[in-house]
């Protein structure tokens, strides 16, 4: 059967929607393995497909990922910006897991030196990494900082022909900005391509007000960068 344009991108959605569902079905299982304040005491852990997410101190990350993750209080949040110190492994899915989040400590004017350290050499160094995630806060935008990490992330791309990782944005906290929503969002959008144009379009989301918007969207996103979109629901293959 010869399927339009149209039809299979939605088909591909759907399977891509199905696949998403199924990794994150299990909320109760998500499971923090490991912590990782040095380089050196990365874990090796099972060799599944990771993806990072970093942003700047407060950005709504620890929200954020509480929200994809099925969970109320997995990861501590806290309005205190530098609460996360060190790199933190998530397992989704009962064990063996169909894959890892990575929590990274925030950057910019409460992050640390070492810090950056460690999130550059997982980076760089990380076989198993498929993306990483930068969040922007909708209503503040983006900063000399993130200009600098999206310029940073953007270059290691291009210098390499075959990247382990690709890179996209998520923007937090959209609840936040009220009429003004879409022409922050696509300041914001045009801020990063400019900056950045390996980047995939960003992902809007709001994680602390109900009802949530975007965490979908992040999901799917994250299936399909760890190459597990092709996992299918009978009702999907029927």
């Amino acid at each position: 059967m010869i399927l339009s344009r149209g039809c299979s991108v939605s088909f591909a959605r759907a399977i891509s929607n199905s696949a998403a569902t199924k990794v994150f079905s299990d909320a109760k299982s998500a499971e923090f393995l490991a912590a990782a304040a040095s380089p050196s005491s990365i874990p090796p852990l099972h060799g599944l497909p990771e993806v990072i997410v970093t942003g700047r101190a407060n950005v709504g990350k620890s929200s954020l990922l509480n929200a994809v993750l099925g969970r109320t209080n997995l990861l501590i949040t806290s309005k205190k910006p530098g609460r996360t110190q060190t790199l933190n492994f998530y397992r989704v899915g009962a064990p063996p897991g169909s894959l890892l989040l990575v929590d990274a400590p925030g950057y910019g004017s409460r992050g640390r030196p070492e810090w950056g350290k460690l999130f550059d050499y997982y980076v760089a160094n990380r076989e198993q990494l498929k993306r990483v995630y930068i969040l922007f806060n909708a209503k503040h935008g983006l900063n000399d900082v993130d200009r600098m990490m999206l310029q940073s992330l953007d270059s290691q791309i291009q210098s390499s022909s075959g990247s382990r990782f690709t890179l996209q944005g998520i923007i937090t906290k959209v609840d936040t900005v009220g009429a003004g929503a879409a022409d922050a969002v696509t300041k914001i959008q045009k801020d990063i391509f400019e900056v950045a144009p390996t980047c995939l379009p960003a992902i809007v989301t709001s994680a602390t007000r109900r009802p949530l918007y975007g965490i979908e969207d992040v999901r799917r996103s994250i299936v399909e960068a760890c190459g597990l979109g092709n996992i299918q629901t009978k009702s999907i293959r029927s």
